[in-house]
């Protein structure tokens, strides 16, 4: 999907007090997490562990999650936030996110830097500052660099950056931030789902390697009412499994309202369980499209299989 995030406020890196581990016992409503004295940074990866949100505001505030937390009963495993190139780790908004046992994950989105110049380290000064911020925070952070890059509406997109440039600059930023010691952050590689045919590519060449990728994540909306999880998200699946067999995340979702989207809230957890994915984070917000949970039967839809997502099969 074509996003325009803006971020505002400048967060400061704080020192935390705070330990928290996720917890993958089923969604409780409003239910506090557990909090170990100690917790690992690397992420669970059964299936059907994740539910996530964007709202809009975020990382400026938390308000549009803590809404949507009291609209849905559900409180979301993963909560996005969008960030511009220069913009640095948003460490209270982390932090909050953390309060309620939840993960951070940011989209960085290089706007109108050359890949090249970040491959060659000409911006290894603000990824050091990032990584530092980030390996302070201790606690588990996804990052996603230059999601959708196999589609061609962003500059370091397809028939804009070559794959070549792109796997360069990927590769570049990960070695730098373990080298620094960040070793709390999951690299989520995020492509856009392949239906809509010629503006998008396939995602093979793209594909950074296994040493350097944790998860793999999807793009892909209901924009249609005929549109179901399978062949919508299914054949890129697929093409993905050719190459690795990384867990995977839909990491961008949603539903249009004239899709009968209660229908395509209870089709998408399907899916999910059906393919053994982690999870997915739904697109609380309008661009283009009011994307949100408004009606009371989609609320209920989403609250429904949030609440089973986790069971086994034969329940």
């Amino acid at each position: 999907m074509r996003l325009a995030a803006t971020i505002t406020a400048v967060g400061a890196v704080i020192a935390l007090s705070l330990i928290f581990a996720v917890r993958i016992e089923g969604y409780r409503g409003h239910a506090a997490p557990s909090r170990p004295p100690h917790q690992s940074t690397t992420l669970p990866v059964k299936p059907g562990s994740y539910v996530g949100v964007y709202e809009s505001g975020a990382p400026a505030s938390y308000a549009g999650v803590t809404r949507f937390t009291a609209k849905t009963g559900i409180e979301p495993r993963l909560v996005v936030y969008y960030s511009g190139w220069f913009e640095p780790f948003k460490a209270s908004f982390a932090t909050t996110a953390a309060r309620h046992g939840a993960v951070p994950l940011v989209q960085i989105n290089p706007k109108g830097v050359s890949l090249a110049a970040i491959a060659s380290g000409h911006y290894d000064s603000y990824l050091t500052s990032y990584a530092e911020a980030v390996r302070s925070y201790q606690h588990p952070v996804i990052l996603s660099f230059g999601h959708e890059m196999n589609g061609n509406w962003y500059s370091w997109g397809y028939r804009h950056t070559s794959p070549a440039v792109f796997v360069a600059a990927w590769r570049h930023i990960v070695t730098l931030f373990r080298e620094l010691g960040a070793r709390n952050v999951t690299w989520l590689w995020t492509v856009n789902i392949m239906h809509t045919g010629g503006s998008i590519s396939r995602p093979a060449p793209w594909w950074p390697g296994q040493k350097y990728v944790t998860w793999v994540g999807l793009d892909g909306y209901y924009y249609k009412p005929s549109w179901t999880f399978a062949p919508l998200f299914g054949p890129t699946i697929a093409a993905i499994r050719e190459f690795t067999h990384a867990p995977m995340l839909i990491a961008e979702t949603s539903a249009a309202p004239t899709t009968n989207q209660p229908a395509k809230i209870a089709d998408l957890f399907a899916g999910i369980r059906l393919y053994g994915l982690l999870g997915f984070v739904w697109f609380n917000s309008v661009h283009n499209v009011d994307w949100r949970l408004n009606t009371t039967p989609a609320i209920a839809a989403f609250r429904r299989g949030a609440i089973t997502l986790d069971r086994p099969r034969h329940e």
